[in-house]
């Protein structure tokens, strides 16, 4: 049996329409050599039933999870079972822009130079059918190359649905994250492979009221206990970036963390001393200023420098 260049991975959760949708602009690809895997976390078989209409029109190998794995567990069960030499994951509320968007990919795969790749997309909110853009810039292009933990300050890539990788990476999502899961996902692999931008958008990603990273914003029982795993799991050395020193300073303020005890409540970890001295600076500051842009610049910069000069860095 012939390999595919590209297995397109779909994690699947009760959302039919959405994912009739997606089934429907694949099955319109000019491009053909490609598998669809779609894994299934529903309790019904909806989502099966709509999956048989389509396993006449390309290869789709349709595997329903005997017990729901969540989110994102059901990402990495479609990985494992993917066979194409590139894995092209798709979220069943996304799609493709048009019938070339996936050519474009493999064109892009085919020079064999990246291990990586990604491309522009358009966000569309589901509920207004509002539209908006994006591609990687010069400059934003300069930022990740120079270090991939840079998408902490801005997630330049986009979701998930907007990569194609080289199945031969054995990267997998981390499921103890849900609101830093694409971010800590990126930064493994670009630690081990180049990149390659495609400044189109090739991706339409459904924005909607639904979507885990929505019900995880300013949630602190979710993005406190990320965040600080994934400091630790990186190692507290990368706070000497100050982008990174810089997100984790608008993750205090955006929490209204203003003593130890609040990152206590939802984290029983280990609290380096750099955050724990952020969060003293910032209890000293009116919350009229810190939710200033300018000030609150100003007051990162100082904390920052003040960590520097004391050694705080060096000693953790």
């Amino acid at each position: 049996m012939k390999t595919p260049l590209i297995s397109i991975c779909i994690p699947a959760y009760k959302n039919e329409a959405y994912l009739k949708r997606l089934l429907d602009s694949i099955g319109e690809q000019s491009f053909k050599d490609f598998e669809v895997i779609v894994t299934d976390d529903s309790n019904s078989d909806a989502i099966r039933l709509l999956c048989a209409r389509y396993q006449s029109a390309f290869d789709l190998s349709y595997y329903g999870n005997p017990s729901a794995l969540g989110s994102p567990e059901n990402w990495n069960e479609s990985i494992r079972k993917a066979n194409g030499e590139w894995i092209k994951i798709m979220h069943d509320d996304d799609w493709f822009v048009d019938k070339g968007s996936l050519k474009k990919f493999a064109l892009k795969a085919g020079d064999g130079k990246v291990d990586f790749i990604f491309s522009g997309y358009y966000n569309i909110n589901l509920d207004t059918g509002k539209k908006k853009k994006f591609t990687l810039n010069q400059f934003q292009n300069f930022l990740l190359r120079r270090n991939p933990l840079n998408l902490l300050k801005r997630n330049l890539i986009g979701h998930p649905s907007t990569t194609l990788i080289k199945n031969t990476q054995n990267l997998f999502f981390d499921k103890d994250f849900k609101w830093l899961v694409d971010i800590d996902y990126y930064i493994r692999v670009l630690k081990t492979s180049l990149f390659l931008a495609i400044k189109e958008p090739l991706i339409n990603i459904g924005i909607s009221s639904e979507q885990i990273t929505k019900k995880s914003f300013r949630n602190p029982e979710v993005e406190i206990p990320e965040n600080l795993k994934f400091l630790n799991k990186m190692s507290p050395a990368i706070l000497k970036n100050i982008l990174v020193y810089d997100h984790y300073w608008r993750f205090v303020r955006n929490l209204s963390i203003r003593d130890e005890k609040d990152l206590k409540d939802f984290y029983d970890g280990t609290i380096n001393s750099v955050i724990k001295k952020m969060v003293k600076h910032q209890s000293g500051i009116s919350r009229s200023l810190l939710n200033t842009g300018f000030f609150s610049k100003l007051f990162m910069t100082g904390s920052y420098l003040i960590n520097w000069l004391t050694g705080k860095f060096r000693k953790e």
